[in-house]
């Protein structure tokens, strides 16, 4: 790409996490000390594909939005150029690459670069852009901290503390009336939300995907415990949590353009606990709790760190890139490399061997 830049274009894709308006303010701000023009395409690639205008950014847009949750922009799962869906007159769904139609758009509004703020999907997205010589440059946004280049991701630690605060409450019912609560938490393959949240919250028990359960293990614990005189439990499960020899608990299979959905291991398991040692016990779903609400200060001060590093980028034109906390800096690695794997929960780390020491118990 040749010339100075002028205009950019910044979106917002996949699942919302908060922090997203803290970056969408910082690439505002800092691209207009640059002197750029700054566009917001809404809804992922919605507002390039289907021929809305852009949304102008100045400091007036992203005035007092650092605190807010979800994003002004908008978000969409279903926003795959790549493979984007078409309703078809008998009510099916076909997917078609418009990622040609998509580069054309941005052309046409003499854009000069892109950041895509978004997780492991919308970055696959952004790599495979980058590929067809769109210059992106990426922002890594998930509740789920999968991302393998970068410390963290913005969002995680807000979604923790929502998880803790809400397993602190249960406490208290659960002690009340003598009950065993199952709470289920977000995460998809990895089980970093369930394993900080869960021993932050002082769990007994603890089930994430990096470590397959055995229910009659999970069953022993509880049952110890009531013994011991203390007759109530907490159970913290990964959505994507499995059985020993088992398979994850889907709530709906995937479909055109869109994933399988996770859902259901929380009920299933405070099933098994009832059924085999007869203790009451109920099931709880936080599900999009942990999205939603105004971030912490850590995620939006490591979410205005990372915007106003995608300006850098840009400017430096290191495009393929996405930004990365590094501790203690923030760098451009590959998208490539950003998005060949998915972070887990590393089985051997300090905080499982401290839930271990704390006498928690994974269900091995």
């Amino acid at each position: 790409m040749s010339g100075s830049i002028r205009r950019i274009a910044l979106n917002t894709g996949g699942g919302d996490a908060p922090g997203l308006n803290a970056v969408i303010r910082a690439t505002v701000l800092s691209a207009m000390h640059q002197g750029w023009e700054v566009y917001g395409i809404r809804k992922g690639y919605g507002s390039l594909l289907d021929g809305e205008p852009l949304i102008e950014m100045d400091r007036e847009t992203v005035r007092g939005i650092t605190h807010l949750g979800g994003t002004i922009l908008g978000t969409t799962n279903r926003g795959n150029p790549f493979e984007w869906p078409e309703e078809q007159p008998d009510g099916s769904i076909v997917l078609r690459d418009r990622s040609d139609e998509l580069l054309e758009a941005f052309h046409e509004h003499r854009l000069d670069a892109l950041i895509a703020i978004g997780g492991d999907g919308s970055l696959h997205i952004a790599n495979r852009l980058a590929a067809k010589g769109l210059p992106v440059v990426g922002v890594p946004k998930t509740i789920d901290n999968d991302l393998a280049a970068t410390q963290v991701t913005f969002g995680f630690h807000t979604a923790v503390q929502t998880a803790t605060d809400a397993i602190d409450k249960l406490h208290s019912t659960a002690e009340s009336h003598e009950r065993v609560m199952v709470v289920e938490v977000m995460g998809r393959d990895t089980g970093w939300i369930a394993l900080h949240s869960g021993v932050s919250g002082t769990a007994d028990v603890i089930l994430i995907p990096e470590i397959p359960y055995d229910i009659a293990k999970v069953c022993e614990k509880i049952e110890a415990r009531y013994a011991s005189g203390r007759r109530f439990g907490i159970v913290v499960v990964a959505e994507g949590a499995i059985e020993r020899e088992g398979e994850r608990v889907i709530r709906e299979a995937a479909q055109p353009g869109r994933a399988e959905r996770l859902g259901g291991v929380a009920e299933w398991v405070a099933d098994q606990i009832r059924e085999r040692t007869g203790i009451e016990t109920r099931s709880i779903v936080l599900g999009h709790l942990q999205r939603g609400g105004s971030p912490t200060a850590y995620d939006r001060l490591i979410a205005l760190r990372f915007g106003a590093a995608a300006v850098r980028c840009v400017a430096r034109r290191e495009f393929g890139t996405m930004v990365a906390l590094d501790p203690p800096q923030i760098r451009a690695v590959p998208l490539a490399e950003a998005v060949a794997a998915i972070k887990r929960v590393p089985v051997d780390s300090d905080t499982v061997a401290t839930a271990r020491d704390l006498g928690i118990s994974f269900g091995d």
